[in-house]
């Protein structure tokens, strides 16, 4: 799961705040009244397009064995050569979307602009794991996150970077998948993200893969995470 195939947000986009639902809170907490396991825990993790945040997710879940979900995102844009609808994303129609927005089955949601397409993390892709003890890893953007937070004061946030803007640039070049003028773009918005890396309880500089897995594995433990 390469950077570049996650969430386009190398454009302008929309925010648009989900209904925040007190009934869909209230349903997780009564579904871990229900649960004789004990409640999981929600992760946040984001970084700047080309900071190799996918891989190190991808890593680190394959470290955990299994008791940290990954929250499939849905979207409207069409799949890509290789990706399998409920694998890789849920792939909605527009009118499939609209309807699920506008009943408050999203627990964030953004729309880009210059491709026109959704994203959004679904409610049943949280709400079924945590009341069953899993942790759930969302891997989104600092606008997502922050909508997040709103709704899940207690969720674990961590922000991956680089070791510096032009390590970034360098990263992203050597990647031979971009003109210029999307090079330009993902740094902008790469400057513009980390200005808000603060907000974040964790900064985790990936210098290498493994060195940014250990940290943020070390951080998941220290977080009540089951060794």
């Amino acid at each position: 799961m390469a950077d570049s195939s996650h969430r386009d947000t190398d454009h302008p986009k929309r925010r648009i705040l989900p209904p925040f639902s007190v009934l869909s809170v209230s349903s997780v907490v009564k579904n871990f009244a229900m649960s004789s396991a004990k409640p999981g825990k929600l992760v946040v993790v984001s970084g700047p397009s080309g900071v190799g945040k996918s891989t190190v997710v991808r890593e680190v879940l394959a470290e955990c064995g299994g008791r940290v979900k990954l929250s499939v995102s849905a979207t409207t844009r069409p799949p890509r050569p290789g990706e399998r609808d409920g694998v890789d994303y849920h792939f909605l129609s527009d009118a499939e979307f609209r309807r699920r927005r506008e009943a408050g089955e999203f627990l964030e949601c953004i729309e880009v602009f210059g491709r026109g397409h959704w994203y959004g993390t679904l409610w049943d892709e949280v709400r079924s794991s945590l009341a069953g003890g899993k942790w759930v890893l969302l891997e989104i953007d600092v606008d997502g996150a922050a909508d997040v937070v709103r709704q899940f004061a207690e969720a674990v946030t961590i922000f991956i970077r680089p070791e510096s803007l032009a390590e970034l640039e360098r990263r992203l070049r050597s990647r031979q998948t971009d003109s210029e003028d999307a090079i330009q773009r993902r740094l902008a918005v790469a400057r513009h993200e980390l200005q808000l890396a603060d907000r974040y309880e964790y900064q985790v500089v990936n210098v290498t893969v493994p060195e940014a897995v250990r940290d943020i594995c070390e951080i998941l433990r220290s977080r009540g995470l089951e060794a």
